[in-house]
């Protein structure tokens, strides 16, 4: 597949979605001085193109009483059950992430809980499952940092 090509545009198109996803492509159209027509055609080309994987929702967990986080570094009996143990993962739906990593952990999981009596009913979940010789966890005091934007830009910048 060729490299598709991002312009300027595109960038300020992709820009502005990232900021909102939901924001009309005639309010971008505005923006850029340029035709609604021409903000979803490149839309459409970018998601084609695999470059846009449609959009999402941004909560405010801690809103939602789920403020608590921590990160869960599971430990495999053997690799080979790595597959078997992230579809038993994939059944719990306080995992919000995980990573099949190289280094001191087999897999890397973000977990959000309600509390520290929740993350640990979480974390015995993750223990419970076949093919897991033991977890460590790490608990986050702050999300310092969480900003897709300044990658973009470099990405961008790159191009």
């Amino acid at each position: 597949m060729a490299k598709f090509k991002l312009d300027e545009i595109d960038h300020q198109i992709l820009d502005m979605l990232i900021d909102n996803t939901r924001i009309p492509f005639t309010d971008i159209a505005k923006k850029l001085l340029i035709s609604a027509g021409t903000v979803h055609v490149r839309v459409k080309k970018m998601e084609e193109a695999g470059i846009i994987k449609g959009s999402s929702l941004t909560l405010d967990y801690k809103k939602l009483g789920y403020s608590f986080i921590a990160y869960v570094g599971v430990f495999l009996q053997n690799t080979s059950q790595t597959k078997f143990v992230l579809e038993r993962i994939n059944q719990i739906p306080y995992v919000t992430v995980a990573h099949i990593t190289t280094g001191k952990f087999n897999i890397f999981c973000k977990i959000r809980a309600k509390d520290t009596m929740h993350a640990k009913d979480i974390i015995f979940m993750l223990d419970d499952i076949e093919g897991v010789y033991r977890t460590e966890t790490m608990i986050s005091l702050e999300e310092s940092i969480n900003d897709k934007k300044r990658l973009m830009h470099t990405i961008f910048n790159e191009l």
